[in-house]
């Protein structure tokens, strides 16, 4: 398989994998970097790029979401702010934390820095166990 198309496949997973979808794209990651250890900056940069665009769209539909009843993760947004967002690839939160970002309107710049360091952080930690 080309660098390119292993790229390209490892960039849509990690935006898949950031929606209401399921899918994991650790798994794909892990995968890529084991046959081809030298795309270890471009496949980061493009898993996390994709993760965390695919957190923004989960954003951008909590900001469409009509008023409903607060829950806690919007608790928890509200208090901690942006930096909450540092938790958006956890599994099974990281979707509610998103949306709750965007429906309490936090800035988005901030909470795409956020949401793409822990995403990167996370990245990190399976490059390390794949190299």
């Amino acid at each position: 398989m080309s660098d390119e198309l292993s790229l390209g496949g490892l960039f849509l997973s990690s935006f898949l994998a950031a929606t209401l979808l399921p899918g994991g794209s650790e798994a794909v990651l892990f995968g890529v970097l084991k046959l081809n250890p030298g795309l270890l900056w471009p496949a980061l940069a493009l898993a996390t790029l994709g993760n965390t665009l695919g957190g923004m769209s989960s954003y951008l539909l909590g900001r469409i979401l009509p008023e409903r009843k607060p829950t806690k993760w919007l608790a928890f947004v509200h208090r901690y702010g942006s930096p909450a967002l540092l938790l958006a690839w956890a599994p099974l939160i990281g979707d509610a934390l998103c949306i709750a970002a965007g429906w309490l309107r936090l800035n988005a710049v901030y909470v795409a820095l956020f949401m793409a360091a822990g995403k990167l952080a996370r990245y990190l930690a399976i490059a390390w166990t794949a190299i």
